[in-house]
């Protein structure tokens, strides 16, 4: 009975420390702090090449070109509403 009891209570104790460990990753995860660095990082590895360093001047363009796009729609809505 003894026996049981104890191997029971270690097994609260490892769950519980699990459970901790689990929570402590949760919080970091969800920290703003956190989500804003992998978001820049996620941006930053779109535009410049993570291994070399030198930008990724293919996206650069397409990103370039719709927001000229955008302006030119922008303008010319803007012209035929007047």
């Amino acid at each position: 009975m003894t026996n049981e009891t104890s191997s029971l209570e270690r097994e609260i104790e490892a769950t519980r420390d699990r459970l901790a460990d689990t929570i402590d990753q949760l919080v970091y995860r969800a920290h703003p702090k956190t989500i804003v660095s992998r978001e820049v990082s996620s941006i930053k590895a779109y535009f410049v090449d993570p291994v070399t360093g030198s930008p990724r001047t293919d996206n650069t363009l397409k990103v370039a070109g719709v927001v000229v796009g955008v302006v030119a729609l922008f303008a010319i809505v803007r012209r035929v509403v007047r």
